[in-house]
């Protein structure tokens, strides 16, 4: 059974920065077929993949979203089975409720689109006011 915990998001002053972190119990996050990925949501606003990780086929690969690329790192440490979200250079516009996901299925999917995934941690909100 596979369980994502997502922590570290906070409120914070334009400019600064925030990293989240996702425990993954449950998730073989050194399997050579897997896509974890951030994403996040804002009211009124429609989920936005903000970054993802890969690794299949022996080639490992991070994906970001357009308006976080400079700002946003993707990481993760298998030995802790966390994924984690550096976000610096934080926009108002950041604001919103960040969610973990991750796939437990083998195959290519597009890793920034909601759909590709099929568990979801229960978000931690980030404010950048």
């Amino acid at each position: 059974h596979v369980q994502l915990v997502e922590s570290g998001g906070g409120s914070v002053q334009p400019g600064g920065s925030l990293r989240l972190s996702c425990v993954a119990s449950g998730y073989r996050m050194y399997a050579s077929d897997y896509c974890m990925g951030w994403f996040r949501q804002a009211p009124g606003k429609a989920r936005e993949g903000v970054a993802a990780n890969f690794n299949r086929l022996s080639v490992n690969k991070s994906f970001y979203g357009d308006s976080v690329k400079g700002r946003f790192t993707i990481s993760h440490d298998n030995d802790k089975h966390s994924l984690y979200l550096q976000m610096d250079a934080l926009l108002p516009e950041d604001t919103g409720t960040y969610y973990c996901a991750a796939r437990s299925q083998p195959g290519a999917v597009p890793p920034l689109v909601g759909t590709s995934y099929n568990r979801w941690g229960q978000g931690t909100q980030v404010t950048v006011s």
